[in-house]
């Protein structure tokens, strides 16, 4: 179905965006799963193109845009260049947006230019052993002492971690036994902050070109300047800039969903059984249709939401059913492509596999599919 969401600029943005990928990501991403990270140097080469920036205020040497339909680009056409870029995504789409929303004017001065030539690297810390979606129960705590807060805690599964030059930390400033979500704040942590450490990082069975580490604050000085937005209300603000993070990982769910379909019409056209091309047969052709309907369906999901965000009415039940749809058809139309595949879906050399095992994640991070029912039926009033 034709998209309207998108003009001139942006295609020609996309053009040259694609060029870079093939170009970049492609031939390197074998390299970057096997060293599990990708290399910094590669946030200075996206930033030269204008990626990084592209929300950052043109003051700070970004491009000033507010739509989010440049970035929707990006992410899209890593995603049909069957690529997973975690870290590099959620520094951009995750971390950027509490910057840009809570940074007073100093912060500003000091970080934006480094998040614009691609100079600093973010990640946000929120997930801790034996902690996940209960983000009311986090037991890192920021004690205030003078002009400092003393940080101790551990976190875990935290893109971007092992790179990162900024984490944003949740951490626990104050307690209120009547209601659990207040007293959380975030706190901003710079690397080579004394007590500050990364652990291993960690395997993972996808995604394995994003870092993902395990974080320890052990007494850990934080300037009070690093705090980000007001003490203590962490929660509303990390709850502010879920819709926009739920609609990215959908995003990113669509386009390998759409690459997968690609890649098993490729493959059906060239692998003869029987004496004929696999695309000869009712059932690939039926399958493929059942899948293209679904993607069709996600994809109007998804320009509807970009268009309430762009207009700042995504609700986060909206970006909740989004996510929730989008990710559960990844997760189908990835596995059918991949039987398409037959044994050669299964081997690792194949790009379909990659798709297969970095799908799985989109149902958990980022609020689990669960969690996305849960907010979808409060919103009904359930």
């Amino acid at each position: 179905m034709q998209r309207n969401i998108f003009n001139e600029d942006h295609d020609a943005f996309r053009d040259s965006v694609r060029q870079f990928i093939a170009k970049e990501i492609v031939p390197n991403l074998p390299d970057w799963e096997e060293a599990g990270c990708i290399p910094r140097d590669f946030y200075r080469k996206t930033a030269e193109i204008g990626i990084n920036g592209l929300q950052v205020p043109e003051e700070f040497g970004g491009g000033g845009i507010d739509s989010f339909l440049f970035n929707t680009v990006v992410y899209e056409e890593i995603g049909y260049a069957a690529a997973s870029l975690g870290g590099f995504q959620v520094h951009l789409n995750t971390v950027l947006p509490y910057f840009l929303e809570y940074a007073n004017d100093e912060q500003r001065n000091r970080w934006f230019p480094g998040f614009a030539d691609g100079g600093l690297v973010s990640a946000i810390a929120m997930t801790e052993p034996g902690i996940g979606s209960d983000l009311a129960g986090v037991t890192t705590t920021a004690v205030r002492e003078g002009d400092d807060y003393i940080l101790n805690g551990s976190k875990t599964f935290i893109t971007g971690g092992i790179n990162a030059d900024l984490v944003i930390v949740v951490a626990r400033t104050s307690r209120n036994t009547e209601n659990r979500r207040s007293g959380l704040s975030l706190i901003v942590v710079e690397a080579g902050m004394e007590g500050f450490s990364r652990g291993r990082n960690l395997h993972k069975i996808g995604m394995k070109s994003s870092d993902t580490a395990e974080l320890l604050f052990e007494n850990v000085r934080v300037p009070a300047r690093n705090i980000l937005g007001e003490e203590g209300n962490a929660f509303s603000m990390l709850a502010h800039n879920l819709p926009q993070e739920r609609l990215s990982i959908a995003i990113t769910a669509q386009a390998t969903a759409t690459a997968a379909v690609d890649l098993a019409i490729d493959y059906a056209r060239e692998r003869v059984v029987f004496g004929k091309p696999l695309t000869d047969f009712q059932n690939t052709k039926f399958v493929l249709a059942d899948c293209a309907t679904e993607l069709a369906a996600g994809q109007a999901l998804i320009d509807q939401a970009l268009v309430a965000l762009d207009a700042g009415t995504l609700s986060p039940a909206d970006a909740a059913k989004t996510k929730l749809f989008c990710t559960e058809v990844q997760a189908r139309v990835i596995d059918k492509c991949l039987q398409i595949h037959g044994g050669y879906g299964y081997m690792s050399e194949y790009p379909i596999a990659r798709l297969y095992t970095d799908a799985r994640v989109t149902r958990i991070f980022g609020g689990t599919s669960e969690v996305m029912k849960s907010v979808i039926s409060k919103s009904m009033g359930l």
